[in-house]
C-alpha cells in the first residue's frame, strides 16, 4: 500500500489551517463582544477568572495596538475553554442590550 493512501484518513479528521484560523477569529470576535457588555451582563457570563480579568483589562486599554494584542490574548484563552455556554448566555443577553438602547 502506498504511504499517501495510509495518511489520507488522518488528514480527513484534521481541519485545514484555514478552518482553524476561521474558528480562532470567530472566538476572538466573541471575545470582542464580551468587551462591549455592561458590567452587570458580564457578571452573568460563565467565564473562567483568567478570561474575565482579560476582558476587564481590555476595556481599559485605549491604544489600538495594545487593545488588538489583548483581543488576540482573549481569543487564545477562549480556544482553551468550551465557548458554547458563553454563546448561549450572550443569546440571552442580547435582547436586554437591544431593549436598553431604545
Amino acid at each position: 500500500m502506498d504511504t499517501r493512501e495510509q495518511q489520507l484518513p488522518e488528514q480527513i479528521d484534521k481541519p485545514s489551517k484555514s478552518q482553524r484560523k476561521r474558528e480562532a477569529l470567530a472566538l476572538q470576535d466573541l471575545g470582542a463582544t464580551l468587551i462591549t457588555l455592561k458590567p452587570a451582563q458580564l457578571d452573568k457570563m460563565p467565564l473562567p477568572e483568567e478570561l474575565r480579568e482579560a476582558v476587564l483589562a481590555a476595556r481599559q486599554m485605549t491604544q489600538r495596538g495594545a487593545r488588538k494584542r489583548q483581543l488576540q490574548y482573549i481569543g487564545r484563552l477562549m480556544r482553551e475553554i468550551e465557548p458554547e455556554p458563553i454563546r448561549v448566555a450572550l443569546g440571552l443577553a442580547k435582547p436586554e442590550q437591544e431593549s436598553s438602547q431604545r
